[in-house]
Protein backbone atom coordinates (compact mmCIF):
# COMPACT_ATOMS: atom_id res chain seq x y z
CA UNK A 1 0.00 0.00 0.00
CA UNK A 2 1.58 3.35 -0.62
CA UNK A 3 1.92 6.14 2.05
CA UNK A 4 -0.34 8.95 1.27
CA UNK A 5 0.92 11.78 4.27
CA UNK A 6 -0.49 15.01 4.74
CA UNK A 7 0.77 17.75 6.81
CA UNK A 8 -1.69 19.01 9.39
CA UNK A 9 -0.99 22.60 11.10
CA UNK A 10 -3.04 22.76 14.19
CA UNK A 11 -4.54 26.12 15.77
CA UNK A 12 -5.14 27.17 18.83
CA UNK A 13 -9.29 27.60 19.07
CA UNK A 14 -8.84 30.70 21.31
CA UNK A 15 -6.53 32.38 19.12
CA UNK A 16 -7.94 31.97 15.94
CA UNK A 17 -10.97 30.46 14.14
CA UNK A 18 -11.73 29.47 10.00
CA UNK A 19 -13.84 30.49 7.91
CA UNK A 20 -17.65 30.32 7.92
CA UNK A 21 -18.46 26.93 6.36
CA UNK A 22 -14.76 25.53 6.66
CA UNK A 23 -14.68 21.85 7.31
CA UNK A 24 -11.93 21.14 9.47
CA UNK A 25 -10.57 18.21 12.18
CA UNK A 26 -11.36 19.96 15.65
CA UNK A 27 -9.66 18.38 18.90
CA UNK A 28 -12.61 18.51 21.48
CA UNK A 29 -11.80 18.16 25.59
CA UNK A 30 -14.59 17.75 27.38
CA UNK A 31 -16.21 14.85 29.81
CA UNK A 32 -18.29 11.77 29.12
CA UNK A 33 -21.56 11.86 31.46
CA UNK A 34 -22.24 9.82 34.21
CA UNK A 35 -25.41 8.19 33.26
CA UNK A 36 -24.81 7.29 29.95
CA UNK A 37 -27.88 5.70 28.17
CA UNK A 38 -25.65 2.91 25.91
CA UNK A 39 -25.91 0.04 28.86
CA UNK A 40 -21.53 0.55 28.62
CA UNK A 41 -19.56 2.00 31.51
CA UNK A 42 -16.50 2.31 29.93
CA UNK A 43 -14.80 5.55 30.80
CA UNK A 44 -18.50 7.23 32.10
CA UNK A 45 -17.17 10.26 33.76
CA UNK A 46 -13.75 10.53 32.45
CA UNK A 47 -12.27 13.01 30.51
CA UNK A 48 -11.58 13.28 27.46
CA UNK A 49 -9.70 15.11 24.24
CA UNK A 50 -10.09 13.39 20.54
CA UNK A 51 -10.43 14.62 17.27
CA UNK A 52 -13.78 14.58 15.31
CA UNK A 53 -14.68 16.23 11.76
CA UNK A 54 -16.42 19.42 11.61
CA UNK A 55 -17.34 22.84 10.45
CA UNK A 56 -17.25 26.09 11.33
CA UNK A 57 -20.30 28.24 11.71
CA UNK A 58 -20.63 31.86 12.28
CA UNK A 59 -24.07 31.68 12.67
CA UNK A 60 -25.84 28.40 13.50
CA UNK A 61 -29.52 28.02 14.10
CA UNK A 62 -30.34 24.54 15.64
CA UNK A 63 -33.64 22.41 14.59
CA UNK A 64 -35.33 24.17 18.20
CA UNK A 65 -33.93 27.61 16.79
CA UNK A 66 -31.37 27.90 19.12
CA UNK A 67 -29.19 30.93 17.74
CA UNK A 68 -25.02 30.02 17.73
CA UNK A 69 -22.06 32.19 17.08
CA UNK A 70 -18.87 31.37 15.92
CA UNK A 71 -18.99 27.57 16.77
CA UNK A 72 -18.21 23.97 15.55
CA UNK A 73 -21.08 21.79 14.16
CA UNK A 74 -20.65 18.13 13.88
CA UNK A 75 -22.48 15.57 11.17
CA UNK A 76 -25.16 15.38 13.57
CA UNK A 77 -25.93 19.09 14.37
CA UNK A 78 -23.71 18.83 18.26
CA UNK A 79 -22.50 22.02 18.43
CA UNK A 80 -19.34 23.17 20.49
CA UNK A 81 -17.81 26.39 21.08
CA UNK A 82 -13.63 27.44 21.30
CA UNK A 83 -12.15 26.54 24.22
CA UNK A 84 -12.73 28.92 26.75
CA UNK A 85 -16.70 29.68 26.21
CA UNK A 86 -19.67 28.14 28.47
CA UNK A 87 -20.36 24.73 26.84
CA UNK A 88 -19.75 21.34 28.48
CA UNK A 89 -17.63 20.07 25.20
CA UNK A 90 -15.17 23.08 23.91
CA UNK A 91 -12.83 22.93 20.67
CA UNK A 92 -9.45 23.17 22.10
CA UNK A 93 -7.56 23.35 18.43
CA UNK A 94 -9.17 22.88 14.69
CA UNK A 95 -7.14 22.20 11.25
CA UNK A 96 -8.36 22.74 7.55
CA UNK A 97 -8.69 18.88 6.49
CA UNK A 98 -6.23 17.81 3.60
CA UNK A 99 -7.27 17.91 0.01
CA UNK A 100 -8.10 14.52 -1.48
CA UNK A 101 -5.63 11.92 -2.48
CA UNK A 102 -4.53 12.34 -6.06
CA UNK A 103 -2.29 15.18 -6.14
CA UNK A 104 -6.08 17.35 -5.95
CA UNK A 105 -5.87 20.68 -4.18
CA UNK A 106 -9.67 20.56 -3.60
CA UNK A 107 -11.36 18.25 -0.24
CA UNK A 108 -14.68 17.85 -2.47
CA UNK A 109 -15.16 16.69 -5.58
CA UNK A 110 -18.71 16.10 -6.79
CA UNK A 111 -20.74 15.17 -9.97
CA UNK A 112 -19.45 14.06 -12.96
CA UNK A 113 -15.97 14.69 -12.12
CA UNK A 114 -15.86 12.16 -9.30
CA UNK A 115 -15.37 8.85 -11.40
CA UNK A 116 -12.42 10.72 -13.19
CA UNK A 117 -10.68 11.90 -9.33
CA UNK A 118 -11.34 8.48 -7.96
CA UNK A 119 -8.91 6.83 -11.13
CA UNK A 120 -6.38 9.98 -11.18
CA UNK A 121 -6.15 9.12 -7.01
CA UNK A 122 -5.96 5.09 -7.77
CA UNK A 123 -3.90 4.92 -10.57
CA UNK A 124 -0.95 7.15 -9.09
CA UNK A 125 -0.77 4.28 -6.14
CA UNK A 126 0.40 1.02 -6.78
CA UNK A 127 -2.59 -1.46 -6.07
CA UNK A 128 -2.10 -3.37 -2.61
Amino acid sequence: MAKLDAVVTWVDARSALPSSGTPVAAAITGRYPVDSDDGSDTALGEEFWLVRPMHFATLHFDEDGTEHRDCFVDSDGVVRLPYGLDSAETVTHWAELPALPGGLTVRAVLGEGVPAALHSAWSAQPRP
